[in-house]
């Protein structure tokens, strides 16, 4: 398995085909993935994170974490956990000021966060959104899916409570390790 710098066709194609939010979230670097017969097989984007206090409760700032914005893999990788752990080793060898990385597991998705604890991430907790999903064309969309539309046409759409998030973080630094040691749950 090989990953390399990918390229914003490769992270277009990938989002938008190989991941059932088909949205291409902002990225701060996305590694593709190719298998042993080197074949495309998708990507594993890290970026800022949905909010600039992020870091606040790790008493880190902007730039000294990454969140995992998107794993979007067509299946064909010999290992997903192997992709992501080389993905975590470029990130801490190629980006010495980033600390920790964070990442989010999809309730309303039944992700339990599987591909995080095969590659030793930290559980920090359960979250519940005050957002809300709207059903379209036949699926479940979160809202900044449909910031195109008006709130009048949203207002005509079936609403559910959005689902919550589960937490993990990763040290890659051993600074951070005492720290995420403290915040796991089981």
């Amino acid at each position: 398995m090989r990953l390399e710098i990918a390229s914003a066709k490769a992270v277009k194609y990938a989002c938008l085909n190989f991941h059932y939010a088909k949205v291409v979230p902002a990225t701060y670097i996305g590694y593709s993935i190719f298998n042993n017969n080197n074949e495309f097989c998708g990507v594993i984007l890290f970026g800022g994170g949905a909010s600039a206090n992020m870091g606040k409760p790790f008493n880190l700032s902007y730039g000294q974490y990454l969140e995992l914005t998107r794993m979007a893999l067509n299946g064909k990788q010999e290992s997903t956990s192997k992709a992501m752990s080389i993905a975590m080793k470029l990130i801490k060898k190629n980006n010495p000021t980033v600390r920790l990385l964070i990442s989010y597991a999809d309730k309303g998705q039944n992700h339990l966060g599987i591909i995080y604890q095969a590659t030793n991430w930290y559980f920090t907790g359960e979250n519940e959104s005050s957002g809300k999903d709207y059903f379209y064309k036949g699926k479940w969309r979160h809202d900044r899916t449909l910031n195109e539309y008006s709130k009048d046409f949203l207002l005509t759409l079936k609403t559910r409570k959005r689902s919550g998030k589960r937490k993990y973080i990763y040290p890659l630094n051993k600074n951070m390790i005492t720290l995420c040691e403290s915040l796991k749950k089981p």
